[in-house]
């Protein structure tokens, strides 16, 4: 296991609690990429410094740290530039024959994981395609030697540098991946296509809010599902069975916080899976502190990839964790007591959410209220379209 350290800075008038969840959600990366953060590091500034993202002093207090306590991973909560990531290495590494100090920035870690969670061909295709889109404009001071994969030695034009040789080598794997990706997408369209007669529910939110354990609920599978991020990479379409109405449910890829826009245009075959869904479930984790922020994310996500008009029903998990003593306490003989479902159904949560259903999917709790809201709302959006299919027929016949 690999020692770290986290560094964020804090911009303006940005909250530094919020700030602090943020390096929690840093640290849950590090951690499920096989990490351990020792210390965090918060600056404020107006904006990174252009150089190595933080002032100068706060620089030396890190080297000085990860110089005396054995650090191995230096991670920064922001994308950082080739140039403030040369500069960096230099810091954390003045000897360039002995490196043992890495400097990654928050996209780097996330395709880390990526790559470590992918298991099959398609999706280990979507990673590599992410990972060499962002390392190619980062590839100076780097000696990647991938023109050996094509054969290494004759490959090289006269006088062509190492540099030179690396991003050709990228370039045309790139350009391999993408004609492969092209090919894995035609099927997976045709499969879709082919599956298109039923009602399709996809599970949607932000990552480790428990999709999986619900899909495994909903689909009597065995899923895998752990308190990680990102343990689901692979959509896993089910046929379902739902009080007589048969639905195709999927489970996607978990959103996150600055979601790599790489990754989102790699996984875009994955990600067809919720713009061609009939009805989204949007999984929330409500006791998770952030969970309100989380809800957002997931529907710029959403927006980003052209789903975020789709029906949804707000699927409101770990009912049974959920206290909020801040806005809405509830109290008996002077103690905090867990809300009961007609309290929770009151809250502004199911309020400003509408539909929504509050579960908990691991202790299997009102899944049955979940399966009925989901049958009335595929009844609803059934009438929808038949009205729509009328209503064109009649304009034409016009």
């Amino acid at each position: 296991m690999e020692n770290a350290v986290i560094i964020g800075v804090i911009c303006s008038a940005e909250d530094e609690l919020r700030h602090q969840e943020y390096l929690d959600e840093l640290a849950f990366l590090v951690q499920t990429a096989g990490g351990e953060v020792k210390k965090r590091f918060i600056q404020r500034l107006p904006h990174p410094h252009p150089a190595t993202f933080i002032g100068k002093g706060k620089l030396n207090e890190v080297v000085s740290y990860v110089g005396t306590q054995g650090i191995d991973l230096v991670v920064f909560d922001d994308e950082l530039s080739p140039a403030q990531i040369r500069n960096l290495e230099k810091a954390f590494n003045p000897d360039p024959l002995n490196v043992h100090v890495k400097v990654l920035d928050r996209t780097t870690l996330i395709l880390d994981i990526f790559a470590a969670r992918a298991r099959t061909a398609h999706a280990k295709l979507q990673v590599e395609l992410a990972q060499l889109q962002y390392l190619l404009p980062r590839l100076t001071r780097m000696w990647t030697h991938l023109e050996r994969q094509k054969g290494g030695i004759g490959m090289r034009g006269p006088g062509e540098s190492q540099l030179e040789s690396d991003r050709r080598a990228i370039q045309n794997r790139i350009a391999l991946l993408r004609a492969k990706l092209k090919s894995v997408d035609r099927v997976m369209a045709t499969q879709r296509k082919n599956r298109s007669a039923m009602p399709r529910v996809a599970l949607v939110g932000y990552t480790n809010v428990g999709k999986s354990t619900l899909m495994n609920q909903l689909a009597k599978t065995h899923l895998f599902a752990e308190n990680k991020l990102f343990a689901t990479l692979d959509t896993t379409v089910r046929r379902v069975k739902l009080n007589g109405m048969t639905i195709l449910l999927s489970d996607t890829v978990g959103f996150i916080r600055k979601l790599p826009t790489l990754l989102v245009e790699s996984f875009k075959s994955t990600l067809d899976e919720v713009r061609e869904a009939d009805l989204l479930l949007h999984i929330v984790d409500i006791s998770h502190p952030s969970f309100q922020e989380q809800i957002t994310t997931v529907k710029n996500t959403l927006y980003e990839i052209g789903a975020g008009d789709k029906p949804v029903i707000m699927v409101f998990n770990k009912c049974d964790l959920y206290t909020n003593e801040e806005r809405e306490p509830w109290e008996m003989d002077g103690e905090l007591e867990k809300p009961s479902l007609a309290e929770l159904e009151r809250t502004f949560m199911a309020r400003e959410n509408v539909p929504s259903v509050f579960v908990s999917a691991l202790q299997k709790k009102n899944l049955d209220i979940l399966k009925k809201k989901i049958i009335e709302e595929l009844e609803k959006i059934k009438v929808r379209k038949e009205t729509f299919d009328i209503k064109t027929k009649l304009e034409k016949n016009n």
